[in-house]
């Protein structure tokens, strides 16, 4: 006698997080990470220097125009340390955004084809952003070593903790709007504008002190990145962050985390369609 199977045929959005399903899946997600890395980097004669250039670059006009012609406080820290530790978090946040923005668009035919956990393709392109905060990172313990920076050992938990931090503000933010972007076009327009936004709001090139208005700094600190850029910072400051600003900051990005996931989720299952 032949033994019957039942299956169930579910909504997508019931589950915010399917772990098992994106366990099932995980080859997925070194696929489409490799995958993107290589196209990103292909046919360049400098490959994967690019990712070391960018911030480097940035970190010298930087240093210029505002660390010596504005003489930009930098919390007792040379400018080009300071502005490089904000510059390497920040760009971790900056390019998963814009990729994870376009990432259901940029493989709107493989999801019109095969099924898999749409989730697994903005998470990827925030991998590929993780791997060029890796490459930046080694420039920038050697910035540490040519301006003989003291390092404290709380960086060893401090670093890590911000990073992840950057990796949660981006995931919820970039899934938002990769489901927006499905469906209304225009905010591929909207992405660069609100990242250069962002990127000022953020205490990335200069201090929060020295705003000296509260009503400005309690804004600021609503940037889900503040947290990580400040705690990226605590050990090479030693400069102990406001935990009031910080749990502000975290708040705001668990809360975009959980309205990106969930909006993502319940949108899902129309992506062929609109893609």
């Amino acid at each position: 006698m032949t033994e019957s199977v039942e299956y169930s045929i579910e909504s997508s959005g019931r589950k915010l997080f399917d772990w098992k399903e994106l366990w099932r899946y995980r080859e997925l997600f070194y696929f489409f990470t490799w995958r993107d890395i290589k196209i990103k980097y292909k046919q360049t004669f400098l490959g994967f220097l690019w990712a070391i250039l960018q911030p480097l670059m940035m970190m010298t006009i930087f240093t210029l125009f505002f660390g010596k012609a504005l003489n930009i406080p930098s919390q007792n820290l040379p400018y080009p340390v300071y502005v490089f530790s904000g510059l390497l978090i920040w760009n971790l946040f900056s390019s998963g955004l814009t990729s994870a923005s376009n990432s259901m668009v940029n493989n709107a035919l493989i999801i019109k084809k095969i099924y898999f956990p749409r989730l697994i393709i903005p998470v990827s392109s925030i991998l590929v952003a993780l791997f060029d905060f890796l490459m930046a990172f080694i420039l920038f313990i050697g910035i540490l070593i040519i301006y003989q920076q003291p390092v404290s050992w709380l960086a060893v938990i401090l670093w890590p903790l911000a990073m992840l931090i950057g990796i949660i503000a981006t995931l919820g933010l970039g899934s938002w709007l990769a489901a927006l972007n499905v469906k209304y076009r225009d905010f591929r327009y909207v992405i660069p504008f609100l990242v250069q936004v962002l990127f000022f709001l953020t205490p990335v090139i200069y201090p929060l002190s020295m705003l000296k208005y509260p009503i400005l700094q309690y804004m600021l600190v609503c940037s889900p990145m503040y947290a990580a850029v400040e705690l990226f910072r605590y050990p090479l400051t030693g400069i102990t962050p406001d935990f009031y600003f910080v749990g502000a900051s975290l708040l705001s990005g668990l809360i975009l985390l959980l309205v990106g996931i969930f909006y993502f989720k319940r949108t899902e299952d129309f992506f062929a369609d609109f893609a």
